[in-house]
């Protein structure tokens, strides 16, 4: 369905990311493709650029959140920075201790947990998802890679359900649904692309990634991610409540942006995510953002064999800077560094949360708003400055649109509320 003329222009940054989808033809559909030719040759890591932090902090603010905030690690050392507040009501400052829901980072938990049953014997991953859920999709074509690396074709449900943001929301807000209701809803849709011929953002994929893990385990997916990440890697802030509502202890208060300009906001912290579940439903904070993303490639939770499908990578625009395997984003940045792991969107926070390919560095960062692209763009200015460092001045004392690199592109981030 087409957005609003005002949807539209609050989306339209993150919006031209998620039309250009890279095409692949279904044979090579896991393929990992070159570097691109022109990408400079990798050098030691630089110094974090903590002033670029901040000031994509600041812009994110000056874009609409009422705060921000990013912790970054490295061997040895731990930077957190915090812009604004946490709670518009109280005024309480930002906190990186805070916990937020962190909605599409959940996807990556969800498919470490499918990837550890793979190692396990219980399922293939070429093989059709339907051997496994007999008779849920249309298409014995669809494999469980497909729907990992969101070639499934499968349409996404949330699309319909939040055409107009704040009534949708509130539709959902309050509201448990069945795994089964959610695939329903994307079976009612246009099938998007045929299976495996070309990457298409879909929360079905996920949603359905849950019943597997579900179907094969035989115990809801809380206590997967619990016994199998949550407790292995002591993840103390990190959490799957579903359909509970509440964000326990220290938190950060979410704030959704209407589609109507100037109108007010909408405080949408408490809510079942009922509507994203195993796609996006979790809660977490900072540290353990840091510390899962770190631990997951550096090994500690996939074997060998598994990490190597995880990051295995294909396209997912035309820039050749963005990219996606089994659950997991793989950005290419100015300066030569790639680095892995997840957005995030869910009413009223967008997160960030990512590590280099060895694991020692990493970035997890917060804005409190979502139905603001321009926002999240901003955001997304943290790797830039996390992974690159600070950048050469060109005449007249700013910054080339070259050396800006990734802050100046739209940020790959998924639709707001699509999880």
């Amino acid at each position: 369905m087409p957005l609003s003329p005002q949807r539209h222009l609050a989306v339209s940054a993150t919006l031209l990311t998620a039309l250009v989808a890279g095409l692949a033809p279904a044979a090579t559909a896991h393929a990992a493709p070159a570097a691109p030719a022109t990408a400079p040759a990798a050098a030691p890591s630089p110094a974090p650029d903590l002033e670029g932090v901040d000031r994509a902090l600041r812009d994110a603010m000056a874009q609409g959140a009422p705060g921000a905030m990013a912790r970054l690690t490295g061997p040895g050392w731990v930077q957190s920075r915090t812009e604004g507040v946490r709670d518009r009501t109280s005024g309480a400052a930002m906190d990186t201790k805070a916990r937020f829901r962190i909605g599409s980072v959940t996807k990556t938990f969800s498919s470490v947990v499918l990837l550890q049953l793979v190692d396990e014997g219980k399922l293939e991953l070429d093989a059709p998802v339907n051997r496994y859920l007999p008779g849920l999709l249309p298409d014995d074509r669809i494999t469980v890679r497909h729907l990992l690396s969101h070639r499934s074709g499968l349409a996404d449900y949330t699309e319909a359900m939040f055409e107009h943001t704040v009534p949708g929301f509130e539709a959902v807000r309050n509201r448990v649904f069945s795994h089964q209701e959610l695939v329903d809803l994307s079976l009612k849709e246009p099938r998007t692309t045929e299976p495996g011929a070309a990457y298409k953002y879909s929360n079905t994929n996920f949603v359905v990634v849950g019943m597997l893990i579900e179907k094969l385990t035989g115990r809801p997916v809380a206590k997967e991610y619990d016994r199998r990440i949550i407790k292995r890697l002591g993840l103390r802030n990190t959490s799957y409540v579903h359909p509970d509502t509440r964000i326990k202890g220290l938190h950060v208060r979410g704030y959704l942006h209407p589609d109507e300009a100037g109108a007010p906001l909408v405080d949408s912290t408490e809510q079942t995510v009922s509507w994203a579940q195993s796609a996006g439903a979790m809660i977490s904070n900072p540290a353990d953002l840091n510390t899962f993303m770190s631990a997951l490639l550096r090994g500690r939770l996939l074997s060998p064999r598994m990490l190597e499908a995880m990051t295995t990578v294909t396209p997912t625009d035309a820039t050749n800077t963005r990219f996606y395997g089994l659950g997991l984003r793989r950005y290419y940045l100015s300066c030569g560094t790639s680095v892995y792991g997840h957005t995030g969107t869910v009413q009223g926070f967008y997160t960030y949360a990512f590590t280099t390919r060895d694991g020692r560095r990493s970035l997890a960062a917060l804005a409190n708003t979502s139905n603001r692209g321009v926002a999240n763009t901003a955001l997304g200015g943290t790797l830039e400055a996390a992974f690159c460092g600070k950048k050469p001045a060109a005449a007249g004392g700013k910054a080339t649109a070259a050396a800006r690199g990734f802050a100046v592109a739209p940020a790959e981030a998924d639709l707001p509320e699509r999880g």
